[in-house]
């Protein structure tokens, strides 16, 4: 997504059809029910199967099983076993799974700002549809 001025309040965004594709491609990756949560445990230091179902309220073991198999195909997770007696499994973010969680915290505090706007057919200006 190239921006370019195209006067003094608004740019001009010119999109092609790969960068459409390429955060389409994000976007559904995260906007996968717990995926955004995991991601923010991971960033808050959870490491530990157990550790990351604890912080994300109402994440079954099922469904972190599931998310974090697909986070880890995204290459945005790393699952790092450690040959212990019991064998220990650990996850952390990837260089590329760090850069994205930045990308999200602003998302993340826009969510909180805004909760429920989208959802309940709020329009941007506030009043209801």
């Amino acid at each position: 997504m190239s921006i370019s001025g195209s006067g003094p309040t608004r740019p001009a965004l010119h999109i092609d059809d790969d960068e459409c594709r390429r955060l389409a491609g994000v976007m559904e990756i995260v906007g996968r029910r717990w995926a955004s949560g995991i991601l923010l445990a991971l960033g808050l230091g959870a490491e530990r199967f157990t550790e990351i179902e604890r912080r994300v309220q109402g994440l079954s073991g099922r469904m972190l099983t599931v998310r974090l198999r697909e986070l880890e195909g995204a290459g945005l997770v790393d699952r790092l076993v450690e040959p212990t007696m019991p064998v220990s499994i650990r996850y952390r973010l990837t260089e590329r799974g760090i850069e994205l969680l930045r990308s999200l915290q602003p998302i993340a505090r826009y969510a909180q700002r805004w909760e429920g706007g989208v959802s309940t057919g709020e329009s941007r200006t506030g009043a209801e549809s």
